[in-house]
């Protein structure tokens, strides 16, 4: 796999990454961010969206701070698997991610804003032609989606990021910047129901950091999932329940996200809103896991067919709940 062309910009500060993109946007010339590469840079080689101008982030020391409530976009993987300054279920998350390799290679900003995959679309050049492309990657052809056809109006290419679900329900805050500005958001209200759109960034905009609320020591909880291998595979269905001890056995809030099953990470809170009230131990348990699992909508276009990860999520739901039968 070649490696197309492309100008690299190396800026060494804020300032001036987002100068750049200003000036790139100005001239109407398309560009990407890098962080770690580790998504980005198989995808150019497989000829996915290339770009003809690619901003690095890699000397831009400011955006690598790492505390207990502020986790930098270019805070290495690893660096959060290794460290004492991060919510312990944050570090083994992290420490779940690929391989060590991989893990000193990718960021943050990276993971929460993987790209969305799909077996029609993370292929080679010369196998998305033979199909003529695909409604993601349509080289103009105007191709129809491989996954759901007849609609071309929404993609449906799966997020399959490890760290989202589990920053969501510790209410995280993701900020942003722009040449013209900066603004903060909920981490839950970043993504967008697409697999092309994939979130809210808008053209020339990244992400610097995500910010986590003083009360997280409060929160504990287990993050399960579901991968063809224990190292390396992105999940083919991710479940995160979180909450916080309560009195008489029951836990006093309750949060679950999920991942691998659509286009964006799943906050769930209407459904661990409804196990919360009257709980009942095991079978407010069970009764949580079997909402989970009718609230996601997994397609076929993942390794695992849908059916099967709908039925782990109920499992993975259970056994990342299990510690709320010792609150």
């Amino acid at each position: 796999m070649r490696m197309p062309p492309f100008t690299l910009h190396t800026p060494d500060s804020l300032d001036e990454a987002l100068s750049i993109a200003g000036g790139l946007a100005d001239s109407a010339q398309e560009f990407d961010w890098v962080a770690g590469g580790t998504d980005l840079l198989p995808n150019y080689k497989w000829h996915l969206n290339v770009k003809p101008h690619v901003i690095s982030l890699a000397r831009v020391s400011e955006l690598s701070e790492l505390s207990y409530t502020h986790i930098g976009a270019m805070v290495r993987l690893q660096d959060l698997t290794e460290s004492d300054a991060v919510h312990p279920l944050i570090a083994r998350v992290s420490s779940m991610i690929a391989s060590v390799m991989i893990r000193r290679s990718g960021t943050v900003g990276g993971n929460i804003c993987l790209d969305t995959r799909c077996f029609w679309f993370n292929q080679s050049e010369e196998w998305r032609e033979s199909i003529e492309w695909c409604y993601k990657c349509d080289c103009g052809s105007g191709a129809d989606c491989r996954v759901i056809p007849n609609q071309n109006t929404l993609c449906v290419a799966t997020y399959q990021a490890d760290l989202a679900p589990v920053l969501m329900c510790l209410g995280a805050t993701i900020h942003l910047a722009t040449p013209s500005g900066k603004r903060s958001v909920p981490l839950t209200e970043f993504f967008e129901l697409d697999g092309i759109t994939r979130n809210v960034l808008e053209p020339g905009e990244l992400v610097t950091h995500l910010t986590l609320p003083e009360d997280i020591s409060e929160w504990q909880g287990d993050y399960q999932r579901l991968r063809q291998r224990q190292s390396w595979d992105f999940p083919e269905a991710g479940v995160a329940v979180l909450w916080k001890s309560g009195s008489n056995g029951a836990p006093s809030d309750l949060r679950v996200a999920t991942t691998g099953l659509e286009a964006i990470p799943g906050y769930h809170s209407e459904e661990a809103a409804a196990a919360l009230e009257g709980w009942s131990g095991v079978d407010s348990i069970d009764e949580l896991a079997e909402a989970v699992r009718k609230a996601v909508k997994p397609v076929l276009n993942t390794w695992y067919p849908p059916s099967y990860r709908r039925k782990m999520v109920r499992i993975l739901t259970k056994r990342a709940s299990s510690g709320l039968l010792e609150v």
